[in-house]
């Protein structure tokens, strides 16, 4: 098997431990939780990157054009970084993000954006709840 075979399986398998995670914990994230999204994000931007330096940046709209299997993933995708970003917002109003500039970002680049959005939400919570009231 190919790295190209293997690695979306990894992925898959990494989202099912992930959900399941989240699924049975029954609370919050800690203080650290916004570490995962933002290493995530990090690392799904190099990954990114690194696609777009070997195929070019239009092979993403070739890959959601040529089939139908790939049309459904497109809209799978949009349907999902919709729903996510529509999730977020009230969580990121409520800690003061301005959410113009992150919905731009997530409009052109959806979860390389939305993965540090998530991590900013989480830490400015964090940080809300930790200090006191004067």
């Amino acid at each position: 098997m190919s790295a190209l075979q293997v690695l979306p399986m990894l992925a898959y398998l990494l989202a099912c431990l992930v959900i399941g995670r989240i699924a049975l914990a029954g609370r919050g994230t800690g203080p650290s939780g916004w570490i995962w999204p933002a290493g995530l994000g990090a690392v799904f931007l190099l990954v990114s990157l690194w696609a777009v330096a070997q195929e070019g940046l239009l092979q993403f709209w070739v890959n959601h054009t040529t089939t139908l299997v790939g049309n459904q993933v497109w809209f799978d995708l949009l349907i999902a970084v919709s729903l996510s970003f529509y999730l977020l917002a009230p969580r990121a109003r409520a800690v003061g993000m301005a959410l113009l500039p992150w919905a731009i970002a997530v409009i052109l680049t959806a979860s390389i954006a939305l993965l540090p959005m998530l991590a900013r939400v989480l830490w400015l919570e964090h940080r809300a709840r930790a200090v006191p009231a004067p």
